[in-house]
């Protein structure tokens, strides 16, 4: 309407009107703070939680991993069976919209499952190249043949990097898709992404449980700093944020207005190794970096105890971690003298450390202490968090502390990823063992539970003894929320469900 409103006491109506308007708008729209900015939209192109956790709103994979973390449930896969063979898996792809409104097919998950193994830019290649075929038998029947018969594999089509996406949005061009998808099998569609800034999310009126879903909107807002993304929460210029530090959970608990949440994880925090990189080639050497770090004083002065040191990749109260696996023991003496004996005394290494993480920032001033305790200089190189990444894939770095969080329930994912791959660098970490290389793939095909286990140890116990990265501790995922926000929550995994979260 463009007539002009020529009195007063109607201008005031109607400014109050459009600020209730405003306000109520707002009100649907959940924002959620967190370090970093996205880096793509396509999901075979990362392996990052910045990105796989807004995917998960974003697109629908064909089994999901329910809000417990703990079993597989039906996603656009209403049901499947699978051959007694155990090669030939047939799902029926429920009936649902892509956001654009076009149809979801079998041709669309068939598509996608073999772009996550062909695409020379898939970060996830080696995972699935046990797919020997997918073929949409019908619109809405998929047919996929494995090479063998493979434990993991239902467990594998849960990652939200193997998502169900539009094959004509993809094939009208890649880029742009990773930039702004067009179409979208989740909850939620991307309205916009201002990069450095935030991520904004709109419901997606076409998703086949619209009617779950409560908000009308989410903003993942990139505040890299801790204590800033803390204080906006507390002020109520966030509803939410992640990646509480450790230090702020017993003051964020005393107010009033905030709820601290505590979820179980499957969070490893680690030390990365570049295994490229000079004397760090030798094992000897890794060992005795990892006999100079005192992992129980970083659990104590870090995380107040609230985390416990770790002693595998797999976490503890994952499928088949293991308990007893070795740890070695803090003695940084005997590590200046094995290093001394592998021709590495005076050992100088980067250290990138991601700025503005108060907890990275902690860990690199107690590591650059206890490392020089051994004779080894850590320069410490404060980067932005969306730098550290490059830097890890372009081999520019020593040592780094990261975490992973597990994808899927199965431990073939990360064992693969951080093992057992060559697409990927082992996690950047150059690592290679083609005895463990060989291991991983027998794991994956090996269907006794028994045996899969004791491969796993060995798995387990070949790592540590390489040190393909330092284990440093296990912790829960942190978050806090402002009192009107309800059911804000993430599974084991990772995953919000924020299908589930309500704005009061």
């Amino acid at each position: 309407m463009n007539r002009k409103w020529k009195s007063i006491g109607l201008a005031a109506i109607a400014a109050a009107l459009s600020l209730s308007a405003s306000f109520a708008e707002a009100a649907g729209v959940l924002t959620i703070g967190r370090r970093e900015d996205s880096t793509t939209f396509d999901p075979i192109k990362s392996a990052q939680n910045v990105d796989n956790w807004v995917f998960s709103n974003v697109f629908d994979v064909l089994i999901r991993v329910d809000s417990t973390g703990t079993k597989l449930e039906p996603g656009l896969a209403e049901s499947w069976t699978i051959s007694d063979d155990g090669l030939t898996y047939t799902f029926k792809i429920r009936d649902a919209k892509f956001s654009d409104g076009s149809p979801i097919t079998a041709e669309d998950a068939a598509f996608s499952l073999l772009r996550i193994r062909d695409n020379p830019g898939s970060l996830w290649s080696d995972s699935y190249k046990i797919v020997d075929t997918a073929v949409a038998t019908d619109p809405k029947t998929l047919t996929v043949k494995l090479t063998h018969p493979s434990a993991p594999f239902l467990s594998q089509l849960a990652l939200p990097n193997v998502s169900v996406l539009s094959k004509k949005a993809v094939e009208a061009g890649e880029d742009a898709f990773a930039e702004h998808p067009t179409a979208s099998s989740g909850a939620f569609t991307v309205k916009e992404w201002r990069r450095g800034d935030r991520v904004i999310l709109e419901k997606n009126p076409n998703f086949w449980q619209a009617d779950r879903v409560k908000l009308d909107g989410v903003e993942w807002i990139s505040v890299p700093d801790d204590n800033t993304r803390m204080l906006d929460v507390q002020a109520g210029q966030l509803d939410t944020a992640i990646f509480v530090p450790f230090s702020r959970v017993e003051e964020l608990k005393k107010d009033p207005n905030l709820n601290v949440l505590t979820d179980t994880s499957t969070r490893e925090d680690h030390l990365l190794i570049n295994h490229q990189h000079g004397a760090l080639a030798k094992k000897e050497v890794r060992q005795a970096l990892d006999m100079a770090i005192d992992k129980k004083s970083i659990v104590d002065a870090v995380t107040f105890g609230i985390g416990t040191v770790a002693n595998s990749y797999i976490p503890k109260g994952s499928l088949y971690h293991y308990d007893a696996n070795y740890q070695y023991p803090y003695d940084p003496e005997k590590a200046k003298a094995m290093l001394a004996e592998a021709g590495a005394s005076g050992l100088t290494l980067n250290y990138v450390v991601n700025a503005g993480n108060e907890v990275d920032e902690q860990i690199a001033v107690l590591l650059q202490q206890q490392l020089a305790k051994a004779g080894v200089t850590a320069n410490l190189q404060k980067v932005d968090p969306s730098q550290s990444w490059n830097m890890l894939v372009d081999g520019d770095y020593d040592i780094s502390v990261m975490y992973w969080t597990n994808d899927i329930l199965d431990p073939d994912q990360k064992t693969t990823f951080v093992l057992g791959d060559d697409s990927n660098m082992n996690y950047m970490t150059r690592y290679k063992n083609e005895k463990v290389k060989d291991l991983v793939a027998a794991a994956r095909l090996e269907l006794d539970p028994k045996k899969r286990e004791a491969m796993y140890i060995e798995i387990q116990k070949l790592a540590k003894d390489d040190v393909h990265w330092i284990d440093l501790y296990y912790s829960p995922y942190i978050n806090v929320a402002r009192k009107n926000i309800e059911n804000f929550h993430q599974n084991p995994l990772g995953r919000f469900s924020l299908e589930d979260t309500v704005k009061n």
